[in-house]
């Protein structure tokens, strides 16, 4: 076997024998020793062509100010949804389907949104003619356009552009060594002055074609920053800035693109620190952020960057885009609504956001996708469930405390970085029900869909009887079903129960207090199917009530009673709980009703009839 070798070029010690004679621990992701209590334990060799590849390059910036930085304010933002998202797609966007991804971005509050790739085809062409003719295009948004820097495609580009009112032209070309050498087959310096030559006939063609009516800007993208030496890249982007000659009111858009992603995203802030601190004219530059998701932490890699200096970020909705796709700007954007800073995107009707956008890509969200899936904000777990429960409680009870609603205080509910209303999100699918659940889910279901706060133990009790449910039939049951199954089992006299069961059946009833506070209970009813009346007394209408029951043969006592209104207003209805020990049996029974003696009553009645069942 071959001995590894670290990056120094030194023999690792892995295997090596210290002077105790235990077997010296493995190094960690950084070369300091991890302790291990059996050498059998240590990870093997993977066998696969590790040799093939390397490692990214660190950056010499010792003093980096970027990791003590917050983000408190949004950055820009640029979609790119209706170009590098486009591009992407198996089945690319048809004309109506591009007007309505563009006028969702509008409506969600985009200001700067590349449209097309015109020079490519009639399509893109077309497409960004439409939107400027037909006056779909906000007076405060800036639409981009993209080009190569040949002559030709750049005059295309322009002309795709006549009559809009604020525009930009995006020309980019590879700066990247591995495209030096195999792609243009040029030297530094051939592939600079493309750079410049493309930004000046940008420039010439804008000035002949466009006219006063059209507020034009322009960026520059030296494409595959992230494989590209600092010191060209920096190099490129000088060249162009000395063409264009920004300054106050003339602000030019660098672009740095990570076309591959390549390093942990402490390095590519690292590379946006060293670029903002050497650039020239770093006044009149916005210093934009192009991530995509390679190695699965563009979000990552956006954030730090704008943490590191940069302005502006690139992406699309949900992470479309080449390969393994663009930033994702939802998660993006949310993280920061997550944080209490404003992403000035309205990102308020998720759904509708996540339907267009599958309607117009035509793929699918995950159900696990940031802030916008299915799932996102589900807990199937018991603990999981129980904890969210407390929490809504929690937040009901601090807002009453503080004479305010819900929505005024902290959000702080275990499990739910934000609240899904926010998004539009109902509570209905926040808790559901599967074998890994618990009673904290099943209660929170009652309460949130129907208004009923089960004592805790009456939480367990049903709890149990939906467990044996799951564990017979498998897979999910919907709160309709939780509901079906608790009438069945509680309330076997509702007009909607499953079906009509019990010994007892209620029909009237009646109570007198005399003059020392002694209650008589007549009561009405239906006694294993023959009509009766029913008569005790006792220092309550329960208590009367668990009297009379005795000459039935009934033997009852009350363990635990509570109640609540469920609504407010004249029309309220109350609910009553009580925990009886019924012939040996401890039982819960739930009445609701108008009147709190009636529910009460109804509830003795539950527990009475589920002992008998």
């Amino acid at each position: 076997m071959t001995t590894p070798v670290n990056p120094a070029g030194a023999v690792n010690p892995a295997g090596a024998v210290n002077p105790a004679g235990a077997v010296n621990p493995a190094e960690n992701a950084v070369g300091r020793p991890t302790p291990v209590t059996n050498a059998t334990q240590l990870q093997k060799p993977s066998g696969m062509p590790v040799h093939k590849y390397r490692g990214y390059e660190a950056v010499d910036i010792a003093d980096r100010t970027w990791p003590d930085n917050r983000i408190t304010v949004a950055p820009r933002w640029l979609s790119t949804d209706l170009r590098d998202g486009n591009q992407a797609l198996i089945d690319p966007m048809s004309p109506a389907r591009k007007r309505e991804m563009f006028d969702l971005l509008v409506r969600m509050g985009y200001k700067e949104i590349e449209v097309g790739f015109p020079s490519s085809g009639e399509t893109d062409f077309a497409f960004v003619r439409s939107i400027i003719e037909e006056g779909a295009i906000p007076e405060d948004v800036t639409i981009s356009v993209l080009t190569q820097a040949r002559e030709e495609l750049i005059e295309r580009t322009v002309e795709s552009l006549v009559g809009a009112r604020r525009a930009t032209v995006h020309l980019y070309n590879a700066t990247a060594p591995t495209f030096r050498r195999v792609v243009f087959r040029g030297s530094r310096e051939q592939v600079k002055q493309i750079a410049v030559d493309g930004t000046r006939l940008v420039m010439e063609y804008a000035e002949k074609i466009l006219g006063p009516e059209t507020v034009f800007g322009y960026q520059y993208s030296p494409e595959i920053f992230t494989d590209t030496e600092l010191d060209f890249a920096l190099e490129v982007c000088e060249a162009v800035c000395d063409v264009w000659q920004p300054e106050e009111g003339r602000e030019i858009i660098l672009n740095l693109p990570a076309t591959v992603e390549r390093s942990t995203p402490s390095t590519h802030a690292d590379r946006f620190e060293w670029m903002s601190r050497n650039l020239s004219r770093r006044e009149f530059v916005c210093l934009s952020v192009h991530p995509h998701n390679d190695r699965g932490t563009a979000v990552a890699a956006a954030e730090l960057a704008i943490m590191a200096g940069a302005d502006r970020i690139e992406g699309c909705l949900f992470g479309q885009g080449e390969r393994t796709g663009n930033v994702d700007l939802v998660t993006l954007g949310m993280n920061l609504f997550s944080q209490g800073v404003d992403p000035q995107i309205d990102f308020s009707q998720i759904d509708e956001i996540r339907r267009t956008s599958e309607y117009c890509n035509q793929m699918e969200i995950h159900p696990r996708h940031p802030y916008a899936g299915d799932l996102v904000y589900t807990a199937f777990s018991g603990s999981h469930q129980d904890a969210i429960k407390k929490g809504f409680d929690a937040m009901e009870k601090d807002a009453a405390a503080q004479g305010k609603t819900v929505d005024e205080i902290e959000w702080a509910v275990p499990y739910l970085p934000i609240d899904p209303k926010d998004v539009g999100r109902s509570y209905e699918a926040v808790i559901r029900v599967n074998s890994q659940s618990g009673k904290g889910g099943i209660a929170y279901v009652l309460k949130n869909d129907h208004k009923l706060d089960l004592p805790r133990r009456m939480q367990i009790e049903f709890s149990r009887i939906i467990q044996a449910k799951t564990d017979a039939e498998g897979g999910e049951v919907t709160p309709t079903q939780i509901w079906s199954t608790f009438q069945d089992e509680y309330l076997p006299n509702a007009e909607n129960a499953v079906a009509r069961w019990g010994r007892i059946q209620l029909r009237s009833g009646q109570t007198t207090t005399d003059t020392d506070g002694t209650d008589t209970l007549t009561v009405e009813a239906t006694v294993d199917g023959t009509d009766t009346v029913l008569t005790g007394t006792g220092n309550g209408p329960i208590s009367a009530f668990f009297e009379a029951l005795q000459a039935t043969g009934i033997d009852a006592r009350l363990l635990d009673y509570t109640e609540h209104t469920m609504s407010e207003g004249a029309s309220a209805q109350a609910a009553s709980y009580i925990e009886c020990a019924i012939d040996g049996k401890v039982l819960w029974g739930i009445g609701i009703d108008a009147n709190t003696t009636r529910a009460s009553l109804k509830a003795v009645v539950s527990a009475v009839n589920r002992a008998s069942r």
